[in-house]
């Protein structure tokens, strides 16, 4: 179970059954979450915010005060970015870029690119020479680093130190930082290393990947006599989502940081949280639709499911959450259904039983009709669910 701020709670119970699902999100702790994530990094760290984690305009401008830019991955991401905060330096990443896309960005100003492989790099050689012959591309070159075993093990989702389609092997550091002294690639500007290897990390593990990454860039650039100014090295920042109160440290991993920002004068190094600033703002609010037992277990089905709220059927976990009781008189002319156990299963309505968003949650006396909210889905929760499938309404949104 998770606690809901008041404005929440609040909120949840005012609207009306038919205008839910909601998802509601409190831009003022989003903000005040933001500044303090800020205020623990170094000034020699730039924040970046990945704006896949959650593209709401509202979202992306509430975050803009705090942050040196945002990371986009697709084309879409890209205009919908630029058009929600308009100016704000973007960082074009993520494997597959098009020919189309790779233009549209350099149409738009943008002059920071993650580079995947040697074809792309060529490619983004090739169009900036086009589009953008006087403007100077900066880049920096994605690595599939090595990752400790720890690491590996304690990530829950690795894109790096094993076989992955994300950025360049290691053993081609050397011919394509090499490219860049041939003349073939005069519009571009090599300025760093981007290494974005694992997510879920808590913050000594962060640590200790990050200076693993420094470390291997530097080495890289003194064999070709060079002298990198960035290093990126990700974001992955821990949500526990069976602990919603254990927080990331982040003074921690800011000291942390200083440190080796200390070490390296000459970097500017960069991360790129998204789920860690965003998932705590987030909630998702719906209504028990019924009451139910099963093989000696109880089911409370509610209005929507993981159409709407993926990520507990993503991840495998139980999002946490809050039962909101409704006293109000019973306005139907049938009865209430009521747990009759201490503990039920929050199901929603598709037709499959990978439908589940927390299970056993401690809940006596639950009714049909009562409210539930569940947390942590400011981040990976709307925008990556299958909306459309059996077509049921799509939620409301709210920013309170």
């Amino acid at each position: 179970m998770t606690i809901p701020p008041s404005v929440v709670r609040d909120h949840a119970l005012s609207l009306a059954a038919g205008e839910l699902p909601a998802y509601l999100y409190d831009l003022a702790a989003l903000s005040a979450h933001a500044a303090a994530v800020r205020e623990a990094l170094p000034p020699q760290v730039e924040l970046y915010y990945a704006a896949k984690a959650n593209p709401e305009p509202e979202i992306l401008a509430a975050l803009s005060p705090y942050v040196d830019g945002y990371e986009v991955s697709s084309g879409g991401e890209l205009a919908h970015v630029a058009k929600a905060v308009a100016g704000r330096p973007l960082a074009f990443g993520g494997p597959g870029k098009t020919p189309d896309e790779i233009a549209a960005a350099l149409d738009l100003g943008v002059r920071r690119f993650h580079v995947e492989s040697a074809y792309e790099l060529r490619m983004l050689a090739a169009l900036a020479a086009r589009v953008a012959p006087e403007a100077g591309v900066d880049v920096l070159l994605r690595f599939n680093l090595p990752l400790d075993s720890e690491a590996l093990a304690g990530s829950s989702l690795a894109m790096g130190g094993r076989p992955t389609p994300f950025g360049l092997d290691p053993t081609e550091a050397d011919e394509v930082v090499a490219a860049f002294t041939s003349g073939d690639l005069e519009c571009l500007r090599l300025v760093g290393v981007h290494a974005h290897l694992a997510s879920g990390l808590d913050a000594p593990q962060q640590l200790a990947v990050a200076g693993s990454i420094v470390a291997w860039s530097q080495a890289l650039a003194g064999r070709h006599g060079i002298r990198f100014t960035e290093v990126n090295v990700g974001g992955g920042m821990g949500v526990d989502y069976a602990d919603p109160e254990a927080r990331f440290d982040w003074a921690g991993y800011g000291q942390g940081l200083a440190e080796l920002c200390a070490a390296h004068p000459e970097l500017t190094l960069r991360i790129e949280p998204g789920r860690a600033l965003t998932a705590y703002c987030g909630w998702y609010a719906t209504e028990v639709l019924d009451v139910k037992q099963s093989h000696g277990e109880e089911f409370a089905v509610v209005r929507g499911g993981t159409h709407h709220l993926r990520t507990p059927a993503a991840k495998g976990h139980d999002q946490p959450c809050a039962v909101l009781p409704v006293g109000a008189p019973w306005p139907h002319t049938w009865p209430r259904s009521e747990a009759r156990q201490d503990r039920v299963t929050f199901a929603g309505q598709l037709c499959t039983p990978k439908d589940v968003l927390a299970r056993q949650v401690p809940a006596p006396g639950l009714r049909a009709g009562d409210r539930v909210v569940f947390g942590l889905a400011g981040a990976y929760a709307w925008n990556i669910s299958h909306h459309d499938f059996l077509m049921h309404p799509r939620p409301g949104f709210h920013f309170v």
